[in-house]
């Protein structure tokens, strides 16, 4: 069995599935919220600066919180090396694509591209793995993708297409990689301990480039309109829409597989919503159906749904008939 695999199979018990599917929900919930803040910071700041700044906060937060969980054995234990090859290969260049992206378009072109994750990781799973394609599957993905199209509505206005919707694609496809890697590379790391050696060799392979970029002459940050309402922002961009959704993310990628995990990213227009509509904002039905509609595709896909009943076994039919039955 190869490490993905063993990885994909550790939680069995449905309590537990059920367990790394909210935990999924959870991470996609959070990382939606820094959209937003994204957007306050993307002029300001340039793209590599940002990114740095962004990855460089997230390490920061997680690292002590690493040491004081796990003790400091477990640091010097890692394979830092793998990690900058990890970190900054995957997650930082796919962060910075999607600022990238992000800035040449906006949140709602960024939420259309980031719809196709579930297919981008069953592809990943199908090239790698060797997953094998299923109705099951087929249908789960669609209705994913069916949900993602219902919960944008209207938004589809505001898509920008070019080079800013291929950075967005080509981030995802990055970060799907990269976080499948996160697991896959450190097997004997806890999700904490794999999202806090990733995330640091992000923090330093970009804040690397982002000083030689400053050294050569490029673009920084416009200080004279950065204040306490920007740092504020980046706090949510880095801790909350980076650090802790993907001490989450790794959690359910552990147990779900990458695939299973990416077909929670369609219902996150909803889980916003609920947030906004426990804050005095209007309920939308047709986010909820939405939901619901990825919901029931992450349900068929894993097989929680059956898609029929399945036949009595052929040989136990044949032992019947001979026993006179």
């Amino acid at each position: 069995m190869d490490t993905s695999t063993k990885a994909a199979s550790d939680l069995r018990a449905p309590h537990s599935r059920a367990l790394a599917n909210f935990l999924c929900m959870l991470s996609m919930l959070v990382w939606a919220l820094g959209l937003p803040a994204a957007d306050l910071l993307i002029g300001p700041v340039p793209a590599l600066p940002l990114t740095a700044a962004r990855m460089v906060m997230a390490a920061l937060c997680l690292l002590p919180l690493w040491w004081w969980m796990e003790g400091p054995q477990a640091l010097r234990a890692a394979h830092w090396g793998k990690g900058v090859l990890v970190g900054g290969g995957g997650i930082g260049i796919g962060a910075f694509m999607l600022v990238l992206g992000q800035g040449r378009t906006n949140m709602v072109t960024v939420a259309v591209i980031s719809a196709a994750m579930p297919v981008v990781g069953i592809a990943i799973e199908v090239a790698l793995d060797g997953r094998k394609i299923t109705l099951a599957l087929v249908l789960g993905v669609l209705l994913s993708l069916v949900g993602g199209v219902m919960a944008l509505g209207g938004a589809g206005d505001g898509l920008g297409m070019g080079l800013g919707a291929l950075l967005c694609f080509g981030s995802i496809v990055l970060y799907t990689l990269g976080s499948r890697m996160t697991v896959t590379s450190f097997p004997t790391l806890t999700p904490l301990g794999r999202t806090t050696v990733t995330l640091t060799g992000a923090a330093l392979a970009t804040s690397v480039a982002a000083a030689a970029n400053a050294l050569l002459g490029g673009a920084g940050p416009d200080w004279n309109v950065l204040g306490l309402k920007e740092l504020g922002a980046l706090a949510v961009f880095a801790i909350g829409g980076l650090a802790i959704s993907q001490v989450l993310w790794i959690m359910s990628i552990g147990s779900l597989g990458i695939a299973m995990s990416s077909l929670h990213i369609n219902a996150t227009p909803f889980y916003v919503m609920l947030i906004l509509f426990a804050l005095g904002g209007a309920w939308d039905w047709t986010q909820a159906l939405a939901a619901a509609v990825v919901g029931l595709g992450v349900l068929i896909a894993q097989g929680i749904v059956p898609l029929g009943r399945r036949p009595a076994p052929v040989a136990s039919a044949t032992h019947d008939r001979a026993q006179g039955h």
